[in-house]
């Protein structure tokens, strides 16, 4: 229950007008004081999460958030956070009492019908206050579900009622079955795991998306071989069995595709959460965009981690590094982390995002839709990597994709124009 990471658990974020009792069913679904419970408005000022297991859903994250309806500047901090968890829920819970039903409400289900996320709306107070025959008709014309529920009910009767209707209500929705590698390989194949010292990883410790892959593995009886770059080549020309792809971390991109023999698939643990979280094929449309890069533009750099950057991070120095060398500009670079993402994009030229290992699937993908909707190219570090070291072609293989590319230099503009396309194999 506690080892599986927030990025692949289902999120269920709790919404309601401050003072409804969204603490109190936090509270009761957990069988925990998770929230603060009281009866003066606001007692919840960030959102509060909570990591549970809820079968036969599995894993799943709840959000406790603060209510839309907070006054003041304070208040508008508080609305701003609560704002950016609906980017990242798999379902909602809607709570409100049973007889009022607002514009607070109204604008909760507009948000969620922008992202297509399905909402679950529970009446509560039920033993204080009549439930009112028009706020159902209301919802049922919608086609929203609806429970009622009660402050005097016991934990255990709240906390079954609310989760049988999630259940129910999440039935029909696609979870996360996007396997990493696995649909990729057969058991018993040899896979190759390079991973680097990663000076960013806390000591003892390898980084997510590699502990993912490498669990992934041993569940279907794959053979995991995992090394760093330095032996990699003399590992594979003594390995009795040819491995079937060696996966690698993008900072060694280079290193690992002069070493591995063209006939092994090589790719990257970037490259695979592109297609697991986020969508592959658009971030491939938007590596292109780093040779149309000019002077003045900007650039965002975004991750989904909150790490202490060291020297040669990966997103503030390795990969602007690498941009600024290839088209011999200077390009500016703002860099954005954890779940903080700017509702104005149009000032970049070029989103690229990170791995996305601590966010969920819904997160990436809203994020991706946002870039696209705005008309700006979004790429991720495993793939813009690739593409800057000229390996991308082979770093897609073994998803049986093909890129065509055509780079001309633009002498009057100085700029590259690369017309790029991805069809299947």
């Amino acid at each position: 229950m506690q080892s599986t990471p927030k990025g692949m658990r289902i999120h269920i974020a709790i919404f309601g007008r401050r003072n409804v009792g969204k603490s109190s069913i936090l509270n009761a679904l957990t069988h925990q004081n998770v929230s603060i419970v009281s009866n003066i408005a606001g007692t919840t000022t960030d959102p509060v999460e909570k990591a549970m297991e809820l079968l036969p859903i599995g894993p799943v994250l709840f959000i406790d958030t603060a209510g839309l309806d907070d006054p003041g500047k304070l208040g508008k901090l508080r609305r701003d956070k609560t704002y950016e968890v609906f980017n990242r829920a798999d379902i909602i819970l809607l709570v409100t009492e049973a007889n009022v039903w607002s514009d607070y409400e109204e604008r909760v289900l507009k948000e969620a019908r922008k992202r297509n996320t399905p909402v679950l709306t529970i009446l509560n107070k039920v033993d204080l206050y009549k439930t009112s025959k028009k706020i159902k008709e209301i919802l049922d014309g919608l086609k929203v579900p609806h429970i009622e529920s009660s402050i005097m009910l016991t934990d255990w009767e709240v906390a079954s009622r609310i989760k049988n209707s999630i259940i129910k209500t999440l039935s029909p929705a696609p979870l996360h079955s996007t396997p990493i590698i696995t649909d990729l390989i057969e058991p018993k194949d040899h896979v190759v795991l390079v991973i680097p010292i990663d000076k960013e990883a806390p000591k003892g410790r390898i980084i997510l998306p590699q502990q993912q892959t490498l669990r992934e593995l041993l569940d279907i009886g794959a053979v995991a071989i995992v090394l760093n770059e330095k032996n990699l080549k003399e590992t594979i020309a003594g390995l009795a069995k040819k491995p079937k792809v060696v996966i690698t971390d993008s900072q060694v991109f280079k290193e690992v595709f002069e070493a591995v023999p063209s006939d092994i698939f090589v790719t990257s643990f970037s490259i695979l959460f592109a297609r697991v979280k986020g969508d592959l094929k658009e971030f491939v449309r938007g590596a292109k965009e780093i040779d149309k890069l000019a002077i003045g533009d900007r650039v965002m750099i975004a991750e989904a981690c909150t790490h202490h950057p060291i020297g040669d991070d990966i997103g503030r120095v390795k990969i602007p590094g690498w941009i600024n060398n290839r088209v011999r500009v200077k390009i500016e670079f703002d860099v954005f982390s954890g779940h903080d993402f700017p509702g104005n994009l149009k000032e970049y030229k070029l989103i690229i995002h990170c791995g996305s290992c601590m966010l969920n699937r819904k997160e990436t993908l809203h994020r991706v839709d946002e870039a696209r909707r705005q008309g700006v190219p979004i790429t991720n570090y495993g793939v813009a990597i690739s593409f800057l070291f000229g390996n991308l072609d082979r770093a897609l293989e073994i998803f049986g994709y093909s890129c065509s590319n055509s780079v001309v230099y633009d002498k009057k503009n100085h700029v590259w124009d690369n017309k790029y396309s991805l069809t299947s194999t």
